[in-house]
């Protein structure tokens, strides 16, 4: 728990009283110099990012912005939606899928060279084999199929992407198609990427597993996953993409764990199968080594108490209402700092969770995060002369 102090400000011609005070963080096991951290990896591709799932904080960068051809990272979106329909009830892993001639592996000559899972028109395959040939096998056919089934045609399920990716803030990508062939106007960036692999980590778990499967078998022929970081015994990655076309390149968006902490990693328009490969353990490296996910306070954890006036009690407990996960540096734990402030006088009565303040995480003085600061009790109104006490004491006060 911090040691506080408490001091008065002013704050509009009013007096409020604020709590400054260090997190009291356990550093025996760190280092008393300052943490040297070396800027972030070069990257050898056309846009990259570094994002922190739990945080969001973003790590490393590059061209982050820029429009490009996903190709088959567009299958995330794909596959997204095929897991809130499943949790949803809409459809279930059970159910026949209908290939039509626009599924045809063969048939369809826009798949001519791709990668596919090889549906036969006519068939019917059940979803969680479709939804394998998604993730693993990469299928383009399999991608119509589901589209179609889902939608009614692949423009109604391209509506749906957009859709999607409009409520999930990714506010510079628009989808043609269900695959990621390329096409004039199929774009996203790298940051809008790191959006939607957060997004299917959180909201999809169950959908997420599958990303880790190595290699998936359909109608006696198998297909290995391309992900090549899956076998990287160096470091936990159990997801995501990779993408391919002569116009994008190649990419890659992996998702690795490291302790508490979960990074995602995105590299577009790398010049290699190999060069992804490299760029995005180049990236996932230097965030497990030089940062961390911490969290100095937890839900419901008294971090300082205050003076009420006109109460049945006294003091009252103040504390947050969600848990305050940061990244930070490794070793800069010992520098991080609490500032606490409250926008009110606290007189009763006073509600269980009411707001009546702002909590600043700081780093080297630079707010790194911030929580409404709540009441952790209720405190009802005091006897008329405890009141009456307080009230004579509050007027000296002001």
């Amino acid at each position: 728990m911090p040691s506080s102090l408490v001091k008065k400000i002013t704050t509009n011609g009013k007096k409020l009283l604020t709590f400054v005070g260090c997190i009291a963080f356990s550093i025996s096991s760190l280092s008393h110099a300052s943490a040297i951290i070396p800027s972030p990896p070069q990257i050898n591709a056309k846009g990259h990012i570094l994002v922190d799932f739990t945080t969001g904080k973003v790590i490393a960068e590059g061209n982050a912005d820029i429009l490009l051809a996903p190709a088959s990272l567009t299958k995330i979106m794909t596959s997204y939606i095929v897991g809130k329909e499943l949790q949803s009830g809409n459809i279930k892993n059970n159910d026949p899928v209908k290939i039509s001639k626009n599924a045809w592996a063969t048939g369809n000559p826009i798949f001519k060279g791709s990668s596919l899972m090889f549906l036969e028109v006519g068939k019917e395959v059940p979803i969680h084999e479709i939804n394998q040939g998604i993730i693993v096998a990469s299928g383009n056919d399999a991608c119509v199929a589901i589209a179609e089934h889902i939608a009614g045609s692949e423009g109604a399920f391209a509506d749906m992407m957009n859709a999607y990716a409009e409520q999930l803030g990714m506010s510079s990508s628009y989808f043609e198609n269900s695959h990621g062939l390329d096409s004039t106007e199929h774009k996203t960036t790298a940051r809008d990427m790191a959006t939607l692999a957060k997004a299917l980590i959180r909201d999809v778990p169950e959908e997420y597993e599958i990303y880790k499967q190595k290699s998936y078998t359909y109608n006696g022929i198998k297909t290995v996953n391309r992900n090549g970081l899956l076998w990287d015994k160096s470091m936990n990655v159990d997801g995501l993409k990779t993408g391919h076309t002569a116009q994008a390149g190649y990419s890659l968006v992996s998702s690795a764990t490291k302790g508490d902490m979960r990074l995602i990693s995105v590299v577009m328009g790398a010049n290699s199968e190999r060069s992804r490969l490299v760029e995005s353990r180049k990236l996932l490296n230097y965030g497990f080594r030089f940062f961390e996910t911490y969290t100095p306070y937890k839900a419901g954890e008294t971090f300082a108490t205050n003076r009420v006036w006109m109460g049945d009690k006294k003091e009252v407990e103040l504390g947050i209402l969600e848990d305050t996960p940061i990244t930070i540096p490794r070793g800069q734990r010992k520098n991080l700092k609490a500032n606490f402030e409250l926008n009110k006088q606290l007189v009763a009565p006073l509600t269980k969770g009411e707001v009546v303040g702002t909590v600043f995480l700081q780093l080297d003085g630079e707010d790194i995060g911030q929580y409404p600061m709540v009441t952790l009790q209720e405190i009802n109104e005091g006897g008329m002369f405890d009141r009456l006490v307080d009230y004579i004491k509050l007027q000296f006060t002001h």
